[in-house]
């Protein structure tokens, strides 16, 4: 019995743009937060700054590690994002009194207020997009499996 080999992928094609599945993430990635950036504005915050303190609204203080971590943003990004945050009124930053080199971020009173101004945003979001709300709540759980698998597998490819 003769076994047909399969055949080899045409590289070329592979580097199309309609292949790559980083494209796609990256172009909804940028639109998304482009759609987002008026209803921050109106709060002075940038989506960045709105994630963190999505962070400190479910947990505050937390120190800027656990912070980096849930948000995936590198210190070089997170501190002057940080450092802005604070100047505006919205967080505190201190030393760790168990460990001078923690800095833990808290929300000022003003920090907290602003969730309640800024709940709005995700049925506002919702409008605007105009998507199936299932379809959304499926994409969701399809991207942190797949953000799971990235989180795990990055520090093997991460130099």
């Amino acid at each position: 019995m003769k076994v047909a080999l399969a055949t080899p992928p045409d590289t070329a094609t592979l580097l199309d743009l309609d292949k790559q599945l980083c494209f796609p993430l990256y172009a909804a990635s940028r639109l998304l937060t482009r759609i987002y950036q008026p209803l921050l504005e109106r709060y002075g915050l940038t989506y960045p700054q709105y994630i963190v303190l999505i962070i400190l609204w479910e947990k505050t203080p937390c120190s800027v590690t656990e912070i980096g971590e849930r948000a995936l943003l590198n210190s070089n990004t997170l501190t002057p994002l940080l450092k802005r945050l604070e100047q505006q009124g919205v967080i505190t930053r201190t030393r760790d009194s168990g460990d001078e080199r923690v800095v833990m971020i808290a929300l000022t009173e003003h920090g907290r207020a602003l969730k309640s101004k800024c709940a709005c945003i995700p049925t506002e979001m919702q409008k605007r997009l105009g998507f199936d709300p299932d379809k959304a709540i499926a994409l969701k759980q399809l991207l942190d499996e797949f953000l799971r698998h990235l989180r795990a597998h990055a520090s093997d490819h991460l130099a």
